[in-house]
C-alpha cells in the first residue's frame, strides 16, 4: 500500500531533513492502523531522537496529526485505519528557546 509522509515544523529534522517520504508499506494478514504506522516509521524512517517523536504508543505532545488534511483527533487517532494513497503530515509545534 503507497501513502505519503509528510513532516514539518522542525520535525523533517528527525528523518533526515527531508519533508516528504513516498513509502510501500509492507503486506500485513490485518490492516494497517496509524499507531502500526508510528512503529514502522519509527524503525523505517527516523533517523534520530525518537523520544522528540514518539512518547509510548502515540505521537509525543506537541506534534499535529493530519490525515488527508483532517485533524487525526477525529479520525480515532492511533486506530484509524491507513487506506492506500493517505497522506499523513506530522507538524511540530515544539521549539527550543
Amino acid at each position: 500500500m503507497e501513502i505519503t509522509l509528510e513532516f514539518s515544523g522542525g520535525a523533517e529534522l528527525l528523518f533526515g531533513n527531508k519533508k516528504t517520504h513516498n513509502v510501500t508499506l509492507p503486506q500485513k494478514e490485518n490492516d494497517w492502523s496509524l499507531g502500526d504506522l508510528l512503529i514502522w516509521i519509527t524503525d523505517n524512517l527516523l533517523v534520530e531522537k525518537p523520544e522528540m517523536f514518539l512518547q509510548e504508543k502515540s505521537v509525543r505532545p506537541g506534534i499535529l496529526v493530519l490525515i488527508n488534511d483532517i485533524d487525526w483527533e477525529l479520525m480515532n487517532t492511533v486506530n484509524y485505519k491507513i487506506q492506500a494513497k493517505d497522506k499523513i503530515l506530522f507538524i511540530s509545534t515544539l521549539h527550543g528557546g
